[in-house]
């Protein structure tokens, strides 16, 4: 939950409108991608049936509804307008790439669902969809949508534009980033970040990490090399050092992630955003271990098959984690011989 109006930073006698709360939907898709996370993890298929099917189904519904069709460029298209992505420095922009792509991965995900629980429950489902009005005309309208959800990928460059327009918005002389000694919202103010090409936390590189076997190589370096220089990492959010020592392990760079893991790990002890008296960063600390685990590890797992791609700092001699399976614990070991070569092992 975030509120409506908050003092301004430079003016508490000043409220400032927060649109989080109101426009920033991809929420929605995220709660289904951690849905549909555990049940792949823990195989609980009581739970799918019981909640999970209709949490994926019905926030599905949603983007059937919230999609805008129109005609671009002389085609169908569809759209989805006034959001906020990720990054929230910038509000009210069309065709979150990271907003569009989860939507369409949402909608895909919830006609698998569909098809398992008519599989496996078929009394379940057909209560279930009857509940929801889910019908032909629904599902044929949530076909088209992914047919034709705009997704702003430039097949020439591989940059993945934030949102319609980010490019066109002011360029910044990268001497700020270097110096800036706040956050940058603060020194160019709530409509100077937003008219910018500058981020708060992570927006495309987390896409790339979330469905990080989904784009090839040359899809990570073009859009690492767009946005990575160009986001407030210090003092902007908590939320996204965490993912680029994510991103720069799946770039194959330990070292320069060891640094962003670093600013995540120490949010709250060295507190640059001044802000822990409030409470802990949970969400920062959670980001630290995917970091650990998807990305210095390299874990994935893919129909029941566990695989390691380690990546560790010149530093590190070794990581060590359990995690839970379908009910077994597994063990992770990664370690640096008397040689220097890094062996891994799940046991």
């Amino acid at each position: 939950m975030t509120p409506t109006w908050v003092p301004h930073f430079s003016d508490a006698t000043q409220l400032v409108r927060i649109w989080t709360g109101d426009i920033q939907i991809h929420i929605s898709a995220d709660v289904a991608y951690a849905v549909r996370q555990y049940w792949r993890i823990t195989g609980d298929d009581a739970f799918m049936r019981d909640y999970g099917a209709e949490m994926i189904l019905d926030t599905a519904r949603f983007w059937g509804s919230r999609v805008e069709r129109e005609e671009v460029n002389g085609r169908l298209a569809y759209t989805i307008r006034d959001v906020i992505g990720p990054d929230e420095y910038h509000d009210h922009v069309d065709n979150n790439s990271y907003t569009n792509y989860i939507a369409r991965w949402h909608l895909q995900t919830a006609l698998a669902v569909r098809d398992w629980l008519r599989q496996a429950y078929p009394a379940q489902a057909a209560a279930l969809e009857q509940a929801l009005d889910l019908t032909g005309d629904v599902y044929r309208h949530w076909q088209e949508v992914m047919d034709h959800l705009v997704f702003l990928r430039d097949e020439e460059t591989a940059v993945i534009e934030q949102f319609e327009g980010f490019f066109q918005r002011r360029r910044l002389d990268p001497e700020l980033f270097a110096s800036a000694a706040q956050s940058l919202q603060v020194i160019l103010g709530i409509e100077g970040a937003n008219e910018s090409q500058v981020l708060k936390q992570a927006d495309v590189i987390m896409l790339l990490c979330l469905f990080r076997d989904q784009f090839d190589q040359r899809t990570w370096q073009a859009n690492w090399d767009a946005y990575m220089p160009i986001t407030d990492h210090k003092y902007g959010s908590s939320l996204g050092p965490s993912f680029h020592a994510w991103a720069a392990c799946e770039m194959q760079r330990p070292d320069e992630a060891y640094e962003h893991f670093m600013l995540a790990a120490r949010a709250d002890l060295r507190n640059p955003r001044g802000n822990a008296g409030d409470g802990i960063h949970a969400a920062s600390a959670g980001g630290v271990w995917q970091a650990l685990v998807f990305g210095f590890a390299g874990l994935r797992q893919e129909q029941g098959t566990f695989t390691l791609k380690p990546q560790l700092p010149q530093h590190w001699q070794r990581i060590a984690f359990n995690f839970r399976y379908r009910g077994a614990e597994k063990r992770v070991d990664i370690r640096r011989d008397a040689g220097g070569k890094v062996i891994a092992r799940i046991d």
